[in-house]
Parts: C-alpha cells; structure tokens; sequence
C-alpha cells in the first residue's frame, strides 16, 4: 500500500503539477559535467518544466548527483532523443520553437531579453568546451545570447540555463501562466499518482479529488 501521505504533502505536489509548463522545455546536447546537467535539472524543476529533452551522441549521459540536483529526477519527465534532428521533428510537432545558446557570429543571435518566451519555446544548451554543434545551430528556429558586461564571455552552462528559465518565469508570470493549470485534469492525476509511487506513498481514498487547486502568483 506504500506509507501514508498528508493533506499537506499532497496539497503541495497537486500545486506543482497545476504550474507546470508543457509549453517549455530546455535539450540538453552532450552535456558533460554531472554536476552541470544536475543544477540543470534542478533549475528546471524550479522554473515548473514538466520535462527536459536530453541528445548524447558523443557524451555519455552522466551519473547524476541527487544532492545537486535537489531530488528534481523524481519530479522531472527526461525524455532521451536519438539525435538533434530526431528532437527538432518532436518539438516542432509539438509546435514549439527552438533557440540555441550560440557566441558566434553577433549578428546571428538575439539578444536573451528580445525573446518571447511566454509562447511555446524550447532552449538548447551544448556542451562546456564545444557548445552547440553545427546541426543544433542550422536547424534550431533562432540563436541567443545572455548580454555580458565583463571581460569573461560566456556563463557555465548551468548558471546560463538559470538565468534564461528565470527570464522565462519573470515574462510567464506577467502573463498570467503560472495561475491556471496547463495540463487537463486526468493527466494531472495520472502523474500525481506516478509522483506517489516514486516516494512509495498511499493516496487515501477520501483524498482522492481531481478539482485542481487553487493557485496563486
């Protein structure tokens, strides 16, 4: 039957899931660091992602350390793809657009707070040494850059996907997509019970509701 859950646990878990944003997503691509993808996770997590799409054609997908990532695995949908071509067709069949992080050519990238990010819009993050490959670049909708002020040029991965999620909460938020639930009411429920079984937890019978919560900004 799995241990028992309180009323305030539950309310809390029911409360993520109705702010979560399907129509937001980040791709990973050989991400190396453990350490990174982890602090990735967790800021996703954060942000309210439902799920982060992760490309390792040449890396191997690394270990993950639960104390970085803030037990954000449990909570996180990690969808593996075969190849940035394979990723692109899935999100674009799911109407997004995509972005990659890229610090070339000035004039082929936007500036990270000229984008639009209350609409559907997944952000592609490379590798530490390599970036981005060429294939993410060509096939992706648009580039972007975090504005630097300083002498260093670029942020660590992890830090650089932060800043971006963050800018994506801030617009989200003023428009009002954190205060309704995105996802319809049987799939609520169908990964409320998922959550439940990773902790081993019971839902009692009388706590059982599929009237979404109540949210507030």
């Amino acid at each position: 039957m799995g241990r028992p859950i309180t009323e305030r646990r539950l309310a809390r878990m029911r409360e993520v899931l109705a702010r979560r944003q399907p129509d937001l997503t980040v791709v990973l691509e050989n991400v190396h660091d453990p350490h990174n993808v982890s602090a990735v996770l967790r800021s996703c997590d954060a942000v309210g992602l439902l799920r982060v799409h992760l490309v390792y054609t040449i890396e191997e997908f690394p270990e993950l350390s639960e104390n970085v990532s803030g037990s954000a695995l449990k909570w996180l949908e990690l969808v593996f793809q075969p190849s940035i071509e394979a990723c692109y067709r899935t999100l674009r069949s799911q109407g997004f657009t995509i972005y990659t992080t890229y610090l070339g050519d000035p004039a082929r990238s936007v500036d990270l707070y000229d984008l639009d990010l209350t609409k559907p819009v997944a952000l592609v993050f490379g590798n530490e040494q390599r970036g981005v490959s060429d294939e993410a670049i060509a096939g992706a909708d648009g580039n972007f850059v975090i504005p630097m002020m300083g002498m260093v040029r670029s942020l660590n991965i992890s830090v650089a996907c932060a800043v971006s999620l963050y800018e994506a909460l801030r617009q989200r938020r003023l428009a009002g997509h954190y205060a309704r639930p995105k996802l319809p009411p049987t799939e609520l429920e169908e990964r409320l019970q998922r959550w439940l079984e990773r902790e081993g937890r019971a839902l009692p019978i009388e706590l059982r509701t599929s009237d979404p919560p109540a949210l507030s900004e």
